[in-house]
């Protein structure tokens, strides 16, 4: 392991670990069933690669995207068991669950493109419940090497209850890992479609970064009900204000300028949104 390097900032080159989140929006086309963006996921995998290069560690989490929202949504996954559709529900549990598995394999080959090995960690093997609470053991990825990393995922995951499934968003997995995995520096979610958070919708005139955001503020979002069966940008910036009260360095960056990870982690700063 080469030796720390300190910036001015009092961040480092080397020696950090790093839990990032690839937000569904970001490596899928939420509007079209199971369709990958492909130049970002690409150029997120080789900014990974860099920053593993220089001798810090990551662990990957990311989103369902097109890939699971969609058919979730159409058979309320979300909600868990309907007496109506219970058929249809429990044929749809298993398509998503193999969708995602598809959706992670293309992850981890184009991890592997950049010369990144890894291991999948499939939630609806090991987790059961929801939320930040729910049952499993984060252990599994405490053991790291510099040639291996750990992934997993949003998924749909069974309940020990009458409810039987639901959706296990990757939001909630970044509570748990950044809370029980030792000595994590950054935790970082990449958005697909803004810089951070904003005082307004992306899409919206006069939207402006909001560059350092604490829970006490109010978020004004749009959650797109339509392509989301999680808490979409209000579940993030919840997550992230748990995360913060252990982790000194919480940020949402916009993923499609993923050189921010490095200037991040180099200099202690960069475009986006610290959490405190």
């Amino acid at each position: 392991m080469p030796k720390t390097i300190r910036s001015i900032w009092g961040s480092t080159l080397a020696n950090n670990k790093i839990v990032i989140k690839f937000g569904g929006g970001l490596i899928t086309d939420k509007t079209q069933l199971k369709t990958i963006k492909a130049q970002n996921l690409d150029s997120v995998c080789e900014i990974i690669a860099n920053v593993l290069g220089k001798g810090n560690e990551v662990i990957i989490v990311h989103g369902a995207g097109s890939f699971g929202h969609l058919e979730a949504k159409k058979w309320k996954l979300a909600a868990g068991y309907d007496e109506n559709i219970i058929k249809e529900q429990r044929i749809a549990v298993e398509k998503v669950r193999r969708d995602m598995l598809e959706l992670n394999k293309i992850v981890l080959d184009n991890l592997k493109k950049f010369g990144i090995n890894s291991i999948s960690h499939p939630p609806s093997l090991w987790a059961n419940g929801l939320g930040p609470e729910f049952n499993g053991d984060i252990n599994r990825f405490k053991e790291n090497n510099s040639n291996t990393i750990h992934v997993t995922f949003g998924d749909v995951v069974d309940i020990n209850d009458k409810r039987e499934f639901g959706i296990l968003s990757g939001d909630d997995l970044m509570v748990r890992i950044c809370n029980e995995i030792p000595e994590i520096s950054h935790c970082i979610f990449l958005l697909g479609d803004t810089e951070g958070l904003l005082t307004k919708p992306p899409n919206q005139e006069g939207a402006e970064l909001i560059p350092i955001w604490s829970k006490g503020q109010k978020i004004i979002g749009v959650h797109e009900k339509s392509q989301d069966v999680t808490g979409g940008i209000f579940l993030k910036a919840e997550s992230a204000s748990i995360i913060c009260q252990k982790i000194p360095n919480v940020w949402m960056l916009d993923g499609r300028k993923p050189e921010r990870i490095e200037e991040l982690i180099q200099t202690g700063n960069t475009t986006g949104t610290k959490v405190i």
